[in-house]
């Protein structure tokens, strides 16, 4: 029996956070210029609720942000992405295919069109089309070092661990048949 190894995942830009918190805040602060503006008709009460409310998504994205992990467990690929998992067993993976990339040089694979993920300048975790449309599964913090895992069924994983030459080895090392006795 194996033991879990998990895999540090590159760290987040400084500015990604405020990505998410500008828009949080100009939400809030639109939402209290329009309660406090002079009508015929003041607001209800409970519309002040929506100021917690903002500020409580906010929270939450917050820490969705900070769910980042790579788990190799039992010959199982683990990845954790926010609010998205996905695991996939080490046979899943085309291994001879698999390269350590830049997405800087590489456009044609970089995540474009969103079908089920979350999004950010520098941050992409979830499900993704490529430029080229093929599906992926992305868990991208680092654009400039990207683990690109080819799927036998046809779908990518896109990984930013810190060290990605280590991840792969370790899945080729496990892909590798064992010899008999």
């Amino acid at each position: 029996m194996q033991q879990k190894q998990e895999f540090d995942v590159a760290p987040l830009s400084s500015h990604v956070a405020w990505w998410l918190w500008l828009p949080v805040l100009a939400a809030i602060g639109a939402v209290i210029v329009a309660m406090t503006m002079e009508s015929r008709t003041p607001p209800p009460s409970a519309a002040w609720l929506a100021v917690p409310f903002v500020l409580a998504v906010g929270v939450v994205l917050t820490f969705a942000l900070r769910r980042r992990r790579i788990v190799l467990n039992n010959r199982e690929l683990q990845v954790l992405a926010t609010f998205y998992t996905r695991k996939l067993a080490v046979e899943a993976f085309d291994l001879d295919r698999a390269r350590i990339l830049s997405l800087e040089e590489h456009t044609d694979l970089a995540p474009m069109l969103k079908t089920n993920g979350f999004s950010l300048p520098g941050f992409k975790a979830g499900h993704f089309r490529l430029r080229n449309l093929t599906k992926a599964f992305c868990l991208v913090t680092d654009r400039t070092r990207v683990l690109l895992l080819p799927q036998r069924d046809g779908g990518l994983l896109m990984l930013s661990p810190t060290r990605p030459a280590d991840v792969l080895a370790r899945l080729r090392e496990l892909a590798a048949p064992t010899p008999r006795r």
